[in-house]
């Protein structure tokens, strides 16, 4: 085993410059009218939701047996009731401290309930079940009625051995029925699907490779997130999925903005369709790679009758899967897009790839290398996304593309290309590729925003415990032009402009 305390200095890094980035936007044009968000965020916020002291079994590489956990539900309403899992090894008593995630005055969270010292055990791993699914059944180690105060949001359980003060995080969100200007669809399909926990069983992992892409593999939410495995160390998605990594510095943005948002996980697209049409805005944010054909249907639907969509996100729409509610999983079958589209991934070919594509639905799509950088280089100055930030034909912002991207355009009426460049494998390497960032017209007024790029909210702002990507191109951190086009986005879903 190997432990040690994490940075704390590092984890905080960014808070003040992000601060004033994010202050430096309320003369922008963001609402402002007083929102439940706003009102939220006015409440004492703390950087106790932070971890502290975590440790990584090298053999695994990814989990944290010391203490690890998950939640019978990826998202719940208030009144419902909520259980979480919990083994500790070496068996140890410990404590639960939630804590709702946003802006708060920069400090990323506020403390919502301490569920006291709870007794715990060491709990078995599961036996390795058909199509390698590991799907824990584990003793209830404490549960909770989410109270009718508490705010849709992300919230995470921060856990904490009393023996060694050892730490890591369950996840879950809390959804209402509320009228909301914009709904923020959480990627936890896709951060299950990367989750190897215990050692190699992502949706990736078929026994033989390590980055498998083809079908007969199935992963369950009846487990914990292990660390993130891919193109950085993020010591806080120890138990949280990739939240922490694309969506949070979106949300601490939105937050800090006051926007009226409200909060849904992948699930809710698929079996809460009634749900979109409480909104004017629509988003998909940092790595949305893994949707159902009810999720697809539901979204295009809603877009028809009027629905704004914000497609903040790389590599989205791309795997097709298929939902087992019995054990609370999930396994690929096909592919968003045309055959032999995505050239990386030879497993690919051995997976349907029929209509509807991804690009029919965003503009854009996973295509050709897949995988690459490039700036964000503005190709058409005179659309209305690019109202007050002085940017011309040409201009760029540095390294905001990565490290999946769209490309290959629909040919749907009225689209128009609003940021486009070669990509490449590193700097001088171009791979190929070539990104477009697409704005379409719906029917009723509506429109559809693709940026083509995981890494977007890196433009809006740091918050505490953010860790910058460096891979293929490194993005620059919070940009007023990215901050400003997406303020134009945002109201401009909210005002329903044609």
């Amino acid at each position: 085993m190997t432990s040690g305390p994490i940075d704390r200095r590092s984890l905080l890094k960014g808070t003040v410059a992000s601060s004033l980035a994010l202050t430096s936007m309320k003369a922008v044009g963001a609402p402002t009218a007083l929102s439940a968000v706003e009102k939220e965020n006015l409440l004492p916020g703390t950087r106790d939701w932070l971890l502290d002291l975590t440790r990584i079994d090298p053999a695994t590489k990814f989990r944290s047996p010391g203490i690890e956990g998950f939640c019978s539900h990826t998202s719940l309403r208030t009144g419902e009731t909520i259980q979480f899992f919990v083994s500790t090894n070496p068996a140890s008593a410990l404590t639960l401290d939630i804590y709702r995630l946003g802006y708060y005055g920069g400090t990323g969270g506020r403390l919502l309930k301490q569920l006291g010292q709870i007794e715990s055990k060491t709990m078995p791993d599961p036996e390795v079940g058909p199509l390698r699914l590991r799907n824990c059944q584990w003793e209830v180690a404490a549960e909770l009625t989410i109270p009718d105060d508490w705010l849709s949001g992300v919230y995470v359980g921060k856990m904490t051995t009393v023996d060694e003060g050892l730490q890591s995080y369950v996840i879950f969100i809390v959804r209402d029925d509320r009228q909301a200007d914009l709904l923020f669809q959480c990627s936890d399909h896709t951060w299950q699907a990367y989750n190897r926990w215990p050692t190699q069983f992502a949706l990736y992992d078929d026994g033989v490779n390590q980055w498998y892409w083809g079908p007969n593999v199935q992963v369950s939410f009846n487990r914990p997130y292990g660390k993130y495995c891919q193109i950085l160390d993020q010591p806080l998605s120890i138990g949280s999925g990739e939240f922490f990594l694309w969506e949070f510095p979106f949300v601490y943005w939105l937050e800090a903005q006051g926007y009226d948002v409200s909060y849904v996980s992948n699930q809710d697209t698929h079996y809460d369709p009634a749900s979109l049409r409480r909104t004017k805005g629509f988003l998909s944010v940092g790595h949305d790679e893994y949707w159902t054909i009810e999720m697809f249907r539901h979204v295009q639907q809603a877009i028809a009758e009027g629905l704004n969509v914000g497609f903040f996100s790389g590599n989205a729409v791309c795997g097709r899967i298929l939902l087992d509610s019995k054990v609370r999983g999930f396994e690929r079958t096909g592919v968003f897009g045309p055959a032999g589209g995505m050239r990386e991934f030879e497993s690919m070919s051995t997976l349907v790839h029929e209509r509807p594509y991804a690009n029919e639905l965003m503009g854009a799509h996973s295509t050709g290398p897949v995988t690459g950088g490039a700036d964000w280089v503005c190709s058409l100055p005179e659309h209305w996304i690019y109202e007050n930030t002085g940017m011309k034909q040409g201009d760029s912002v540095p390294g905001l593309i990565g490290w999946e991207w769209h490309g290959d355009p629909a040919a749907i009426e009225g689209l128009e290309i609003v940021a486009t460049s070669p990509t490449q494998s590193g700097p001088g390497k171009p791979n190929g590729g070539q990104y477009t960032a697409t704005v379409y017209p719906g029917l009723k007024g509506n429109f559809v925003f693709n940026a083509a790029t995981c890494w977007w909210a890196d433009g809006l702002s740091e918050p505490p415990g953010y860790v910058r990507p460096n891979v293929y191109t490194k993005p620059m951190g919070p940009d007023r032009r990215i901050q400003q086009i997406t303020s134009n986005i945002l109201n401009r879903m909210i005002k329903g402009l044609a």
